[in-house]
């Protein structure tokens, strides 16, 4: 069970979020300040650089666990389990954690508009998502070091992460439903890892 502190702070974030989103949406991403966003929080800005350091981490501000926990899943690999059947177990999982988590799917929307309109956020967007490929290349071939080198590793990971991604644009693009975006994901990673491992 969570205790009040953390409850506290979990609120307090989701507050940063929220707010840093509307201000974002009402006045654009470059012309809002942090001390606009902590006073729409009802914190100071000090608070606020006690859960972000800029206004980019606020809108990237699940990745890091996430990957920790995907990295982790990989690691674990199940006795006799194929490279396949550990791709979509950590796909599915990794998905549901999204589906799961209320910020996520509530401002997946917001946060992809403002990642694909932002100079700034394109450019840290693309460089977390090369940074954290290369990091589940090398993660997946250390699992099977015997069998995938680490070409191979990276050549699964970009398929798997590239189809995921593109097939989730593109039903954005065409004004899809959150759960419609859920589901084009889900058969994304199925069929990629379906045909490729």
């Amino acid at each position: 069970m969570t205790g009040l502190r953390e409850r506290k702070k979990i609120r307090t974030k989701q507050a940063l979020i929220e707010a840093a989103l509307r201000l974002f949406a009402e006045k654009g991403y470059e012309e809002t300040t942090l001390a606009e966003i902590a006073a729409a929080a009802d914190v100071s800005t000090r608070t606020f650089f006690s859960y972000f350091g800029s206004k980019e981490d606020v809108i990237f501000h699940d990745g890091g666990w996430r990957m920790d926990a995907v990295v982790d899943m990989i690691g674990e690999r199940r006795p006799g389990e194929s490279a396949g059947d550990l791709l979509l177990r950590v796909s599915q999982a990794s998905l549901g954690w999204v589906a799961e988590d209320g910020l996520a799917i509530g401002l997946s929307p917001e946060r992809a508009r403002l990642v694909m309109t932002v100079p700034a956020l394109q450019a840290k967007g693309l460089r977390l998502l090369f940074d954290s490929q290369l990091r589940l290349a090398k993660a997946l071939h250390e699992s099977f070091e015997d069998e995938l080198d680490l070409v191979e590793a990276a050549a699964l990971i970009g398929a798997l992460v590239g189809a995921t991604k593109l097939a989730v644009m593109a039903a954005m693009d065409r004004g899809d439903s959150l759960e419609e975006l859920w589901a084009a994901a889900r058969t994304a990673a199925t069929r990629t890892i379906t045909k490729l491992a």
